[in-house]
């Protein structure tokens, strides 16, 4: 039996500037990118390392964010996959 560990991305720049995400790009905060190295350690503590481990995400910035500070607990490259994206919001993405 597998084990799936979803995690999202923590604070993102356009939460803080009120604009829809969705697929509109933006990077972690400062608080996101402590946040995600906190989620990795909490996540290195739960799992033990095996050579079956995966690491996938979106490709959008903050997601590789969080999965670089996960990874980097496992030794992992995250495998990044347009189709991990959150839901698109279209022409609303990026605007408040």
């Amino acid at each position: 039996m597998r084990t799936l560990y979803v995690v999202t991305h923590p604070e993102a720049k356009h939460h803080l500037d009120g604009l829809v995400g969705g697929w509109h790009d933006s990077e972690l905060t400062d608080k996101g990118h402590l946040d995600a190295e906190r989620i990795a350690c909490g996540l290195r503590s739960r799992i033990p390392m095996s050579s079956e481990a995966a690491l996938y995400g979106s490709d959008l910035t903050r997601t590789t964010q969080t999965s670089d500070a996960i990874g980097g607990k496992f030794g992992l490259t995250a495998t990044l996959l347009p189709g991990l994206r959150e839901k698109s919001h279209g022409s609303a993405e990026g605007r408040r």
